[in-house]
């Protein structure tokens, strides 16, 4: 009778067992998933710094080129620059207030605070476009020089590389607004956050290549 008991028993707990156990595989699969996703990201991050390398060494060459034309220093307005720059910075301020909310687990103080992030990552945009146009306005378009060509290359990656940022900012916005701060969520918002504290780091050095030591 003791034998039979002990069956029953074992027979109860194998599916709690196993049910346990699959639990646990997933976790660690998910866990693993995380680590490749961001660890691939930091690979596209290394890439896209080869990247800014090679244009930063093209305009470093190419600087003096002005084939006649006018220089840095005699296009280059530092006030309206530094104002793009403590956007640009700002802006990564208040994606990190994103990621502390993210991390109390607060949906709508994530979601206002990407807002903000967003539209200070539009004015940054709305800035340097206006700068292009009044450069070409001016006839110091990207064809008058290779001095400007570098230029509007350097200058214009970044700011595509910002655009695409807030596009995909825009699509994390709706899928937290549907499904919730997810592990899914958090993984693709830390991956934005390293994305965007990039092209911060960027523009610093393109601020003090560019600009400063153009001006100067």
């Amino acid at each position: 009778m003791s034998t039979e008991v002990l069956d029953r028993f074992g027979a109860a707990q194998a599916p709690a067992h196993a049910h346990s156990h699959d639990e646990a595989h997933d976790h660690a699969h998910h866990h693993d998933t995380s680590e490749n996703t961001v660890f691939g990201f930091w690979l596209y991050l290394m890439s896209d710094c080869i990247v800014f390398a090679c244009l930063f060494a093209a305009f470093a060459v190419l600087r003096g080129e002005v084939a006649g034309g006018p220089s840095g220093k005699e296009l280059f307005e530092l006030n309206y620059v530094l104002g793009e720059t403590f956007i640009l910075l700002f802006s990564s301020i208040t994606y990190g207030f994103a990621m502390i909310s993210l991390q109390n687990r607060s949906k709508g103080r994530v979601l206002v605070w990407l807002a903000i992030t967003f539209l200070l990552g539009a004015a940054f945009m709305y800035m340097e476009i206006n700068e292009f146009h009044h450069l070409i306005a001016e006839g110091a378009g990207p064809n008058r020089s290779a001095f400007l060509s570098s230029f509007f290359t350097l200058v214009g990656t970044h700011g595509l590389h910002v655009a695409s940022g807030m596009v995909w900012m825009l699509v994390l916005m709706w899928q937290v607004s549907k499904k919730g701060l997810t592990p899914v969520m958090s993984k693709r918002l830390n991956c934005l956050s390293l994305f965007w504290h990039f092209l911060d780091i960027v523009w610093i050095g393109v601020f003090t290549v560019v600009y400063l030591m153009g001006a100067m």
